[in-house]
């Protein structure tokens, strides 16, 4: 079956793999009660999409083996030369029928978890309006020469306007109000997910222990991964998420790739986030961010270059204070220009010796 968002495209096999029949029907609750109600029992493959969690389940009730396909594994429909939903729905059917692991199918979470994953799903909608609107006030301000104060999004409100001009402060109070009433929205969504993960899903808890991680990536990543027996082992929640590296091994050819970015984005989002946290100044000295530290020092491309400053934090910090004492970096890498070789000069120990503006040089 080929989801449409009004209407899904049908085609059946037999056991013999030969086309037996060819219908459409309406995406909704009653079409499908009525097409599949009181069908024999069958299995039924369909692409992952906005409507296949609700048509899943109703399927699955209905008695009859449900697959869900990866839509990035289906490349024979996605990057097809003759892509129409009627031929889409036979190709589904013909693999289904053939192996159903060529399809690697996808586990949709259950109806409780996906109404408590609504809110954490409608904070991030708010909160990324909020960004938005911030944005468009300190874009405004800037097109008239003046600049909001900084601070963080959730902070700024009325009293924010008070240092750019009276004309001004006027124009953007609408927004800044839409903010403020935005912030609200959200601290009541903190609270419900702080209550959700407190009543209903204990193991939360533990997850809290982690400085970094509080009650939202604690709740999102419950909910994401909800059957945790699902897993063979625990690195491959990793690969699950996408942060699994690419590959493309090819005879002694094995180069470094990016993740993969398979997954839920939100969630993959939140642990970079808490990882962040983690690895941070502010973070606290722990066996975790010691090895965080340490992977992030490697360099070259396992060194993921978006966790943390901390793991140079260190050199930084020295090299700042032999530039202070000395005058010059030693061992740093520059660029060397035509400019650069006549002004400049190395010194025996192989430092770069830096020309001050009274003319001389150390």
């Amino acid at each position: 079956m080929d989801l449409g968002d009004k209407t899904s495209r049908i085609c059946l096999l037999d056991e013999e793999g030969e086309v037996i029949g060819e219908a459409s029907v309406a995406t909704t609750k009653k079409g499908m009660t009525q097409k599949f109600g009181a069908m024999g029992h069958s299995r039924i493959a369909l692409e992952v999409g906005t409507h296949s969690p609700w048509v899943s389940r109703l399927l699955k009730s209905f008695g009859h083996e449900v697959i869900v396909a990866n839509a990035r594994q289906v490349k024979l429909i996605s990057q097809s030369s003759r892509k129409d939903d009627k031929l889409d729905a036979q190709m589904l059917a013909r693999l289904a029928r053939l192996d159903p692991k060529l399809l690697r199918p996808i586990r949709h979470r259950s109806e409780e978890a996906q109404a408590d994953l609504m809110t954490i799903r409608i904070r991030a909608a708010l909160v990324e309006a909020r960004t938005g609107l911030v944005n468009t006030a300190r874009g405004l301000a800037k097109a008239m020469g003046e600049r909001l104060p900084k601070c963080d999004t959730d902070q700024m409100g009325e009293e924010r306007l008070a240092e750019v001009p009276e004309a001004l402060a006027e124009r953007l109070k609408p927004l800044v109000k839409e903010v403020e009433s935005l912030t609200a929205r959200i601290q009541e969504c903190d609270g419900k997910i702080e209550q959700i993960a407190r009543d209903r899903y204990p193991e939360t808890k533990l997850l809290r222990q982690v400085k970094g991680v509080g009650p939202l990536i604690a709740l999102t990543f419950v909910l994401t991964v909800e059957d945790k027996e699902r897993f063979a082992k625990s690195r491959d929640v990793g690969c699950y998420v996408g942060l699994r590296p690419k590959r493309s091994e090819s005879g002694e050819r094995q180069p470094e790739l990016r993740i993969t970015k398979e997954g839920d984005v939100y969630l993959r989002k939140l642990l970079v986030q808490g990882a962040h946290c983690i690895l941070g100044r502010r973070g606290p000295e722990t066996d975790l961010k010691r090895w965080g530290t340490k992977l992030a020092g490697r360099g070259g491309k396992n060194a993921k270059k978006c966790t943390s400053r901390c793991a140079t934090t260190a050199r930084r910090r020295e090299r700042r204070q032999r530039k202070k004492r000395f005058g010059f970096v030693k061992d740093r890498r520059v660029r060397v220009t035509a400019r650069s070789r006549r002004n400049a000069k190395l010194t025996g120990n192989g430092c770069r010796a830096v020309r001050f503006r009274d003319g001389s040089t150390r």
